[in-house]
């Protein structure tokens, strides 16, 4: 046997002792601690409070989300994972200095258990619920432990399981629910103030157009959605990508967004070759692109919400929140004309559906895009919300020189707003031009009565 082997057989067995230690009381320990927790626990609440612990929120809410939004969820989780670890070895620390003692036994399965009890009956989602949860049982343990020696771990599990089933968002949330109108009270005496920003680089003239695909190709295995796809679109156009259901156009719009998506063919962003680089480097290059769905972060208000899309653009502070809300002067405008300008405390989730579509749209553009994909926006929407949609998607092109690629089933607002429309079918470009050219074309009539029959029972 080694003499690795060995030594790590021993400590394994009896763990490391006989090192130097700090000669200080069992009161005097106590008091360390109590302080260092006060103080991580200070730290963290100022850290959540702020813009920057927003962050984390919206990655909880939707990491996908906040990949299209420019936000490098992988690298704030590693950041996240290495302030963490640097707590639990100060603490660590701390424990075997006072214990005189260190062994793989004390961080192994039980206490892995504790953690998520602390977690689960304090309150998840919570700052304060696993600090309440920790202090609950470790003291609860102690009392019980003495008093009632043979009973005392039926009674704590007994009431851990009571408490994942009668409350499942833990003890806190339950303990802070008589406060909640007073807290919505105080945070609505200082909404955020919305003030133009002026974007970064003003639109101009490029010399290379805003969008060039060259060869682009998607399959999965031999099925092939995706074929030899040649596709370029300016600054100011508006082109409406339409075609029947499995076309593929919104997987197009997921090559054009994601590099790891496309199987060959390349495609350039206002001069960048996005070659294999995920969503989050893309849009470092112009892209903004909005889903269907309108995938919002539900626990956010809408100030919040926009203030995470602009991260990229203002580094958000890590202590405290800002007072403004500084958006480039097209999001203003999608914010002021749909309304969201007096609902920037409301929660996103309790949104209608077409304010939701417009705070995703507002959410793309406070990136400062060069080139924004759409996939069906009028999609649920009422008369007057396409209305709204329609004349700022007008002005986006028109004004602001920006260059739209929209999805859109339908061929009336398509009309009334794409300078330039392009045909999908069989996940191929059969034919564009006007809207005029495009509609009158046998071959577009072909295929929709094509597909109509084919639907027809």
């Amino acid at each position: 046997m080694s003499l690795a082997e060995s030594v790590s057989k021993t400590l394994k067995g009896v763990g490391l002792t006989g090192y130097q230690s700090f000669d200080l009381s069992l009161d005097a320990w106590y008091r360390i601690a109590g302080m260092g927790l006060l103080l991580i626990s200070t730290l963290a609440w100022f850290f959540v409070q702020s813009d920057a612990g927003r962050v984390l929120v919206a990655i909880r809410d939707n990491e996908s989300r906040c990949a299209y939004l420019g936000i490098h969820t992988l690298r704030v989780k590693i950041v996240l994972l290495v302030a963490a670890a640097i707590v639990a070895g100060i603490a660590g620390f701390g424990y075997g200095s006072f214990s005189g003692v260190v062994a793989p036994e004390l961080s192994g399965f039980v206490l892995g258990t504790q953690l998520i009890i602390w977690v689960a009956l304090g309150g998840r989602g919570t700052l304060w619920g696993p600090v309440v949860g920790a202090l609950l049982i470790n003291v609860a343990t102690a009392y019980l432990s003495a008093s009632l020696p043979f009973a005392w771990q039926l009674i704590l599990g007994t009431a851990f399981v009571a408490v994942i089933v009668l409350l499942p968002q833990g003890l806190v949330p339950l303990l802070l629910r008589p406060f909640k109108p007073l807290r919505a009270l105080v945070a609505s005496d200082m909404p955020p103030v919305l003030v133009e920003r002026a974007p970064r680089a003003p639109p101009q003239a490029a010399p290379v157009p805003a969008l060039h695909m060259q060869g682009v190709a998607k399959h999965f295995g031999s099925l092939k959605v995706l074929q030899g796809i040649d596709l370029h679109a300016d600054a100011g156009e508006l082109l409406g990508l339409i075609g029947p259901n499995g076309a593929g156009k919104t997987t197009l719009m997921r090559c054009i967004s994601d590099g790891g998506e496309r199987c060959a063919g390349t495609v350039v962003l206002c001069g960048n070759d996005v070659g294999q680089l995920p969503p989050e480097r893309c849009v470092h290059f112009g892209l903004g692109r909005k889903f269907q769905n309108a995938p919002i972060f539900d626990s956010l208000t809408v100030a919040q919400c926009l203030r995470i899309a602009a991260t990229i653009t203002e580094r958000p502070s890590l202590i405290r929140r800002a007072r403004t809300l500084g958006l480039p002067p097209y999001a203003l405008d999608v914010v002021r004309t749909t309304g969201l300008d007096q609902k920037l405390d409301t929660v996103a989730k309790d949104l209608s559906h077409g304010a939701q579509q417009a705070l995703e749209l507002a959410m793309v553009l406070a990136l400062e895009p060069r080139i924004v994909l759409l996939d069906e926006p009028t999609a649920g929407l009422t008369r007057t919300e396409r209305a709204q949609i329609g004349s700022v998607l007008v002005t986006l092109a028109h004004r602001y020189r920006l260059c739209c690629v929209l999805v859109e089933h339908d061929l009336d607002f398509v009309k009334e707003v794409a300078t330039r429309i392009v045909v999908l079918h069989q996940g191929g470009i059969v034919i564009q031009g006007s809207f005029d050219e495009v509609v009158d074309s046998e071959l577009v009539k072909t295929i929709y009565a094509g597909t109509a029959q084919a639907d027809a029972p």
